[in-house]
């Protein structure tokens, strides 16, 4: 599995449909066939990075966590 923003392997599981990428610092997170993208902010909040990528383009990223979830 790799990054949607930068490329990295280094994707590590934080919960049930949450994931964390250690190379660029964001959070995934998958609810069906919706995947969401957050920048972790200083102080812990989420901002939304959902516009910046298409549903399509995450399909064909991660389809190994839509068949799985």
């Amino acid at each position: 599995m790799k990054c949607p923003n930068c490329n990295s392997k280094d994707i590590g599981k934080i919960g049930s449909h949450q994931f964390y990428c250690w190379g660029c610092f964001i959070e995934l997170t998958v609810n069906g066939e919706k995947m969401s993208v957050y920048q972790v902010e200083e102080d812990g909040t989420l901002s939304s990075l959902d516009d910046l990528f298409s549903g399509d383009e995450m399909v064909q990223e991660f389809p190994q966590i839509h068949a799985s979830s």
